[in-house]
């Protein structure tokens, strides 16, 4: 069978958060919960860290779920003891940097170390921790502004970050950003949506289908850092170039699949241009929702939930459980500030970052 258009979207299908469980402010700024529809897709988003809280789609018979992993209030997203990025833009560099230094242009720079001695998505005040300036909104878009001092966790520039969130009547949710600095700096900016299709939070991900474009993948150490090393992926259980059933080779007696200890690994995607592509299709065969990841970025970071373990509830009072939400994060690559061999993320003076990530939505 192929893709089939939804039924016409009925907002009485959906269960929206009320945005008085949003409303605060933090370090002064005003911070709400806003949301947009378009097609069959609403969406609800908080301007603290731009992060997605619900996403309502239909599954093949046309009942709605919310397949956004998230928590039901402001604090919890502050305060959380559980995941801290669930639904986060990420950055402003996305994913690890080894040791939290890097040297640009001969000055060394030290961050915050907050992932086993190394510096993730940012470090303590990444751009999931800040508010984020809700510049427009309409029905199908919100547009935000977040301006990064000079220093902040240690990072080079003043930098000012341009991101939209639009949904499309093709049932696509379109990331972009824009970027800029008055200084030398890596930029490797990112979308951590955490989606469970079957909209339970305590539901497996790991029948569901998965296809990537990538012949190859960074190849990382214990503590998931790169090596440098491109690993071709010819007969490896990271192979995604037919799609296959993520629980099949999940537990593999694979050093890679040791490391993650599953998937948590940076995929070289085998892009035919420079423009946004098709690049990762996922399928769940029990609703019939699936999503296309699309983007111009040369890597996308697949992690199926490894860390995980069943002990925060989500939004709607369900555990988070283990391998039970998965996340899909077109980027350039991991710790590229130490590997000339790999794409460039030093934004310069004068130039503008610019980024494109598409999820579509579709039931099969």
């Amino acid at each position: 069978m192929g893709l089939v258009l939804f039924a016409s979207c009925d907002a009485g299908k959906v269960k929206l958060l009320p945005g008085s469980a949003f409303q605060t402010v933090i370090d002064g700024k005003e911070v709400g919960l806003y949301t947009i529809k378009n097609g069959d897709v609403t969406m609800q988003v908080t301007n603290y860290g731009a992060r997605v809280v619900t996403l309502w789609t239909p599954d093949r018979k046309g009942r709605f779920a919310d397949i956004e992993t998230g928590y039901e209030n402001i604090d919890r997203y502050v305060n959380n003891t559980g995941e801290r990025f669930l639904g986060a833009a990420v950055g402003p560099v996305a994913n690890r940097i080894a040791a939290g230094k890097f040297t640009l242009d001969g000055e060394e720079y030290t961050l915050p170390q907050n992932n086993n001695g190394n510096t993730l998505h940012g470090g303590e005040f990444g751009v999931d921790r800040l508010v984020w300036d809700v510049a427009e909104k309409t029905d199908t878009s919100l547009s935000f502004l977040l301006v990064l001092p000079d220093g902040l966790d240690g990072f080079p520039g003043n930098r000012q970050i341009h991101m939209k969130y639009a949904l499309t009547p093709d049932n696509e949710f379109v990331v972009t950003y824009l970027a800029l600095t008055d200084k030398a700096t890596p930029m490797n900016l990112s979308h951590h949506s955490f989606f469970n299709l079957s909209g339970q939070s305590d539901q497996s991900i790991l029948g569901y289908e998965l296809w990537i474009k990538s012949s190859a993948a960074t190849e990382v150490d214990s503590l998931l850092i790169p090596t440098g090393r491109i690993l071709p992926l010819d007969g490896s259980p990271l192979d995604f170039r037919t799609p296959t059933v993520i629980g099949d080779r999940v537990n593999a007696d694979d050093a890679q699949i040791k490391c993650g200890p599953g998937y948590d690994h940076n995929w070289v995607l085998d892009r035919e241009g420079e423009g946004v592509e098709k690049v990762a299709s996922l399928y769940d065969p029990q609703s019939g929702r699936g999503i296309e990841v699309w983007t111009d970025q040369p890597g996308m970071q697949f992690y199926c939930g490894n860390f995980f373990f069943g002990e925060y509830p989500d939004k709607w009072g369900k555990n988070i459980g283990y391998r039970c939400s998965l996340a899909m994060e077109a980027q350039k690559f991991p710790d590229a500030v130490h590997y000339p061999q790999f794409p460039d993320t030093i934004l310069r003076p004068g130039d503008l970052y610019t980024q494109t990530c598409i999820y579509k939505f579709f039931v099969r």
